[in-house]
């Protein structure tokens, strides 16, 4: 980052992200750089507009201020460049996040010297459309089950009847799926999760499938088709959906790796991935472990 960077912000719709946005402004005022926003969010912040395809093509660096659902949104949209996207937690989890806004200071300094490296992430793609968390299959009849049969790469495999069926990555592994009782996916493996939520009948249980396999769902009604909970399409009856995983589609930026994998275990074990007491007292940074052990029976 430096002297005529374009700097592009993608920022939550409703949360206050004006800490975040003044820091960034301050920076780069000091190197020379320019601070961007699509039209809407440029004129709720008072930045500089880019239209969409403006923006996708003109940014060198990606800020993306809020949850988890606004950086899958940045993601989504920069997805095929190499343009790195910095997640800042304006939310509440934020799995995908990699500073917080006390944070984001250091991060911009470590930024500007390239103290950094890019994680890419896989995506879901149906069609022109991706999904960088899952896609989830349920009936187009609000309160019914869905029946869909399944193929990989063109031979069948039988069918589903449940109330849904998440398709996920490795990174969406720990978002719906999770909750369906599907399996967590290391990041590190290339790898798509296919999981029937309250199953009936058919296929019950979840599947961890290779990250070159072509997953066909047919239904024999009308099915209705979720993409990371952001984009929504209706399937007619006997036509096939196919998805299949596009890897490195986007790059994410990290700092320090083993310290976000110490987040995401902090932030699993609130989902209750189960963990001894001594295994959390792990996971508290080190400038407050011994002030809780003073207080340890």
């Amino acid at each position: 980052m430096g002297d005529k960077a374009v700097l592009g912000l993608v920022v939550h719709p409703s949360n206050d992200v004006s800490e975040s946005v003044t820091t960034v402004v301050n920076v780069a005022a000091r190197v020379g750089a320019r601070v961007v926003a699509r039209p809407d969010d440029a004129a709720r912040l008072g930045l500089f507009a880019l239209e969409e395809p403006d923006f996708v093509e003109k940014v060198d660096f990606v800020f993306s201020l809020g949850g988890d659902g606004t950086m899958l949104g940045a993601m989504r949209l920069m997805a095929g460049r190499p343009t790195p996207i910095l997640g800042v937690n304006h939310g509440n989890l934020g799995f995908l996040i990699e500073t917080s806004p006390a944070e984001l200071p250091a991060a911009l300094e470590r930024l500007m010297a390239g103290e950094f490296s890019l994680e890419p992430h896989s995506a879901l793609a149906v069609g022109d459309v991706l999904a960088f968390n899952d896609v989830v299959v349920t009936a187009a009849t609000a309160w019914t089950s869905v029946a869909l049969d399944l193929k990989l790469n063109g031979v069948k495999h039988g069918y589903f009847r449940c109330d849904a069926v998440v398709v996920c990555t490795p990174t969406g592994s720990t978002a719906y799926n999770y909750a369906a009782g599907g399996p967590i996916i290391s990041p590190s493996v290339t790898a798509i999760g296919l999981t029937p939520v309250a199953p009936m009948s058919g296929i019950s249980r979840p599947l961890v499938l290779g990250g070159t396999e072509i997953i066909t769902l047919r239904g024999a009604a009308p099915s209705r088709v979720s993409l990371d909970g952001a984009d929504t399409v209706t399937i007619d009856e006997n036509t096939d959906l196919t998805v299949q995983l596009r890897p490195n589609a986007v790059n994410v930026v990290r700092f320090d790796r083993a310290a976000h994998e110490r987040r995401t275990r902090v932030k699993l074990s609130l989902l209750d991935l189960p963990l001894r007491p001594d295994q959390l007292i792990e996971l508290v940074p080190e400038h407050l472990r011994e002030r809780v052990l003073k207080h340890q029976p």
